[in-house]
């Protein structure tokens, strides 16, 4: 295969990687933006979305795409209430704060782990995707006859894969109504930029933050949906997530959405190009290298606020 055509197939690698890793990395930010907290079992709640994926759609049985879709409304669901007893339970006894929660999540990630391990064992398992099709990509050139297409061999994708990228599309879309347009959304933000103040005015600021740290294990939870049947679940798949989901945070700026989905789209997709031209591990030598670059030129990171 010729390197245009390459590069393209490589380009639509790394978009679904930027898909998920959007929604992996905005569950995170906004726990980090909005409660201070940072989630060391936020690769978990990754972790036990694609798990609950196969239990959920194995049980189910049938067609694929019927597990699939009870796997896509119910896991995300079960996450967020394992997230929000997880606050009340834990975070909210040590009051939040920054040292005593790292240690607590920390403590979270292994009991989740190693739950997954009795219970689901330590297998890597796949799902079956509702659909599969695979679809040739046309390419072009010029030649003697002027502008042609043509179809390489080689160069395709699956119908899932496009679904991906459109549902994360569509899900981001969601989450940015909701912050922008909703009263739950204000009084998120209102907390976010000051938790006194929302106190005084009213707002249940523990049950925010309850909410909050569900939100993000479900949108956590939600990529792992979407993206099993392409992957397989595996009780270790939790460390690159969480890695990649800390260097986009890191580079978009601690708290910052919009910075997130930036350096999201970013690492995504550099990620997916180098992974097919050279190797996955190359691409997260250089992804932990620009985060160094980051923190050392500018480290409120591309969008973040620099301390007062």
């Amino acid at each position: 295969m010729e390197f245009g055509p390459h590069l393209l197939l490589a380009t639509l690698e790394g978009a679904v990687g930027a898909a998920v890793l959007a929604l992996t990395a905005l569950g995170l930010s906004l726990v980090f933006g909005v409660m201070r907290v940072v989630n060391v079992a936020h690769g978990e709640f990754y972790m036990l979305g694609a798990v609950l994926a196969w239990v959920v759609a194995t049980g189910v049985g049938g067609h694929p795409a019927l597990g699939f879709l009870a796997a896509l409304l119910i896991v995300p669901v079960i996450a967020a209430v394992i997230a929000a007893l997880a606050d009340v339970i834990v975070l909210k006894r040590v009051d939040y704060d920054p040292e005593a929660t790292i240690v607590a999540t920390i403590g979270l990630l292994y009991i989740m782990q190693q739950a997954a391990l009795m219970w689901y064992g330590p297998e890597a398992r796949a799902v079956e995707p509702p659909f599969n099709h695979r679809l040739a990509i046309p390419w072009f050139e010029w030649g003697e006859n002027g502008f042609e297409l043509y179809y390489p061999w080689g160069l395709s994708t699956t119908s899932y894969k496009l679904f991906v990228i459109a549902a994360a599309l569509v899900i981001l879309l969601g989450f940015w109504a909701m912050m922008t347009r909703t009263k739950i959304g204000l009084i998120m933000r209102a907390t976010q930029l000051d938790r006194d103040t929302a106190t005084t005015f009213g707002i249940p600021v523990e049950r925010v933050y309850a909410l909050v740290f569900g939100l993000g294990a479900g949108l956590a939870a939600l990529a792992a949906v979407l993206i099993v049947p392409i992957t397989q679940a595996h009780y270790l798949m939790g460390g690159d997530p969480l890695l990649l989901s800390f260097i986009v945070v890191i580079i978009g700026g601690l708290g910052s959405i919009r910075g997130t989905l930036v350096a999201a789209l970013l690492i995504g997709m550099s990620d997916g190009i180098i992974s097919v031209f050279f190797s996955p591990t190359l691409g997260k030598i250089l992804a932990t290298l620009l985060v160094a670059l980051v923190l050392v030129f500018r480290p409120q990171g591309l969008y973040g606020k620099k301390p007062a």
